[in-house]
């Protein structure tokens, strides 16, 4: 059975470059893997491109193929009525085809040469329309030696990975700090810079992370920016309302202008986000401060936030966390895309100036860290994703099909570990 469906498959697919019996196929749904440029009147759903109606819409299909060598490319498409040409661009090359077919078939394009592993984009324009609707299309279809050892692309939409799929890997930063710090890390300071032209609406560019929340800043609309602090309530559930009052995070206090509240989805707890027009290209501190109470198994986490260079630090929010009692844990930053829609544009940032305070006033920097990534590139859907060392800083990337892509829990080396520690009097904070 397998023999004759791939004898059927090459058969539809016998373009510029060969098939054979031995060259693999793949089908890649659009649903989870195309993008449509802005103010689009066409839809991406589930299902794949429908109402592909203005000339002026145009699709990028995403595949990162693992090897060299022969690739086919064909639709699989449907038009409502009359005739209408695709075009179809790609590596350099082009295929236009005339379609008729009122019926889901498979209408085979043409064939390239891939030269290196790496991301490819399939460019689909139309040229000409059909009635009212141009084309629907569900999948893109590829056969060819250049699949011999795999591809990356989101297979299919089960565990909702179309929208996963869009949003992009996120790539995290594991400080690796001495054991000494166990038990006794009650501050955690760190920098962060995003370079011009990387803060792209939708980003999370986080600092300080630790084992029961996080702190860092956002790109939430074109006119909104937050600095995001979040505690988790020790309690599973995605919905807020549902956790006990016993064990919800409680507000001691808050800085001017800081909204409060509680979040879920991403399990639940306190909330708290400053909107503040941070800019790219400036640096950016954070300090976050664990008072542990072993006694009565509570924590105090206290988040705060200022411009390097700048005197003041501002308060976003200190929250007291039931069944607790310990001080920060697995200090780690990250940077994700929670914009579905943008998770085909790069962006990076510089994480930098990492350092552990002890509840004995010792500060301790971290000089390294291991990168590790998320679910959708864990299971190889998403491969544009990196994260190194630049001087004393750490980077992350993420999204926007770059080739260069970082192996998963690779231990990262800062070359430079800054010798004196930021000044801060810690009995000035507010």
């Amino acid at each position: 059975m397998k023999r004759s469906v791939l004898l059927t498959t090459c058969l539809f697919m016998a373009l510029a470059a060969p098939c054979n019996a031995q060259d693999p196929a793949v089908s890649v749904p659009l649903g989870g893997n195309a993008w449509l440029n802005k103010n689009a009147k066409a839809r991406l759903t589930d299902t794949g491109l429908i109402n592909w109606v203005s000339s002026n819409d145009t699709v990028g299909i995403f595949v990162r193929l693992e090897a060299a060598g022969t690739l086919n490319l064909s639709l699989r498409l449907r038009v409502t009525g009359g005739a209408s040409r695709i075009k179809m661009a790609v590596n350099n090359r082009s295929f236009i085809q005339k379609v008729d077919n009122k019926d889901f078939q498979v209408v085979k394009f043409g064939g390239i040469t891939v030269k290196a592993p790496g991301y490819q984009q399939v460019r689909l324009v139309r040229i000409g329309r059909s009635l009212d609707t141009y084309a629907d299309v569900s999948d893109l279809l590829l056969s060819g030696s250049a699949l011999s050892k795999g591809a990356a692309y989101v297979k299919n939409n089960e565990s909702n990975y179309f929208y996963w799929g869009h949003r992009g890997p996120s790539v995290h930063l594991n400080y690796q700090f001495p054991p000494e710090i166990k038990n006794t890390a009650e501050w955690f300071y760190s920098e962060i810079t995003v370079p011009e032209g990387n803060d792209v609406q939708g980003s999370y560019f986080m600092a300080n992370g630790f084992n029961v929340g996080y702190f860092g800043m956002q790109v939430n609309s074109p006119t909104e920016r937050h600095v995001l602090f979040s505690v988790w309530a020790p309690f599973t559930t995605d919905d807020p309302g549902k956790i006990p009052d016993s064990l919800k995070i409680r507000l001691l206090k808050k800085g001017p202008g800081v909204y409060t509240g509680e979040f879920g989805n991403e399990g639940s707890g306190g909330q708290s986000y400053l909107n503040f027009p941070w800019r790219a290209g400036k640096t950016y501190a954070f300090l976050t401060h664990a008072e542990a109470d072993a006694a009565s198994k509570t924590t105090v986490y206290t988040a705060y936030f200022r411009e390097t260079g700048q005197d003041n630090w501002l308060l976003i929010a200190s929250f007291k966390r039931p069944q607790s009692g310990f001080y920060l844990e697995r200090m780690h930053s990250f940077l994700e895309n929670f914009d579905p829609s943008r998770g085909n544009i790069r962006r990076e940032a510089l994480y930098g100036n990492q350092w552990a305070v002890t509840t004995t006033g010792k500060w301790i920097p971290a000089a390294s860290a291991i990168f590790t990534v998320d679910a959708t590139a864990n299971i190889n859907y998403r491969k544009d994703y990196s994260g190194g060392v630049a001087g004393d800083r750490f980077y992350l990337r993420n999204c926007g099909f770059f080739n260069d892509f970082t192996p998963a829990k690779s231990l990262l080396n800062k070359t430079a570990v800054p010798g004196d520690h930021p000044a801060i009097d810690f009995t000035k904070l507010p």
